[in-house]
């Protein structure tokens, strides 16, 4: 099994939580330290391909790519090397051979932070500190206010892109320049807790990603959407043990135990344990969608009429911004 990440363990979010769901399938399967190999620190350029051909003559069956900006040097590769499995996390490029993606629903438990924020927030200003302005980036986004919204009817919020996934230094930067702006609970679709732990040193809020931030600010953080890597990862490699693996895309959420929502903190307001329990319970049963029209983006446009639920495929595509959000 080989692995490439971005990032490093250390992370306390992106690479962390991609980490501990290899550990988890390495345990659940029994595979030993030898028969797991990781890149680390790897850049979306050049170092991809190089680490991608070194686990390949390393003798690797099947390669995880963790980050978006792999997915062209991971398809070329499964062109070349066809005995090999490809599986890239968050694109959307597949063949009919070797070579898929995964994702989860995590708009879904984006959802139920936005609640959390909705709640907590006494400025109705959040913030949002964004790596790229790309679909999977944007409908988070537009999830997250939107679960602000449906308890908090008068929050705005102002977003900052980094252009970078993983870059301590800006993700604080961009945290920063938020809190100057008044914001006062801090969101972030970024690889580390630095935007958590500059919300606390301002003494207000934050929602992490990826894993539990509580421990990196606990007098700040409220709750994050986390991933549970480990389903996805256990039953691919099982699947290429027994032979049964077929180069399918996929998209769990909540119901499937990929994506959650972490343990909501000490920090949160009155209330919010009861409201994301409500709003979850329909989560999980169908009942509700979180992309539910009519939905405007801010610029104007309907993007979802009313009566009109998008499909989790139609969300994947979604690129416009929620009237309310306005980039910084």
């Amino acid at each position: 099994v080989g692995v490439v990440y971005i990032g490093d363990v250390s992370d306390k979010g992106y690479t962390y939580a991609h980490h501990q769901g290899i550990l988890a399938m390495q345990e659940a399967l029994g595979l030993t330290d030898d028969q797991i190999i990781i890149k680390r620190n790897v850049t979306e350029d050049a170092a991809c391909e190089t680490a991608l051909r070194e686990l390949v003559e390393q003798g690797c069956q099947v390669i995880f790519g963790c980050s978006f900006g792999y997915m062209d040097y991971m398809a070329e590769l499964a062109e070349e090397y066809p005995e090999v499995i490809f599986s890239h996390c968050s694109g959307y490029k597949s063949n009919e051979t070797n070579f898929n993606n995964y994702f989860g629903r995590i708009y879904e438990a984006r959802y139920l932070a936005g609640i959390a924020a909705g709640l907590k927030t006494e400025t109705n200003h959040l913030g949002y500190v964004a790596a790229m302005s790309l679909p999977e980036v944007n409908y988070s986004m537009d999830a997250y206010f939107m679960g602000a919204k449906s308890v908090n009817p008068d929050v705005t919020m102002t977003v900052k892109y980094t252009n970078t996934w993983y870059d301590p230094t800006l993700e604080r930067q961009a945290a920063d320049a938020l809190l100057d702006l008044g914001c006062d609970v801090i969101a972030q679709h970024q690889d580390t807790a630095m935007p958590v732990i500059a919300a606390e040193e301002k003494g207000v809020w934050a929602c992490g990603y990826n894993a539990d931030m509580t421990e990196d600010a606990p007098k700040a953080h409220l709750v994050a959407p986390i991933w549970n890597w480990g389903v996805y990862y256990t039953e691919a490699v099982q699947q290429v043990i027994d032979g049964t693996w077929k180069p399918e895309n996929v998209l769990l959420g909540m119901q499937e135990g990929l994506c959650a929502l972490s343990p909501i903190s000490e920090n949160c307001a009155e209330g919010t344990k009861e409201k994301i329990a409500e709003v979850e319970e329909q989560i999980l049963s169908g009942e509700f969608g979180v992309f539910e029209g009519p939905i405007t983006d801010n610029e104007g446009n309907v993007q979802v009429a009313e009566g009109v639920t998008l499909t989790p495929e139609e969300i994947l595509q979604v690129n416009w911004l929620c009237e309310g959000i306005t980039v910084g």
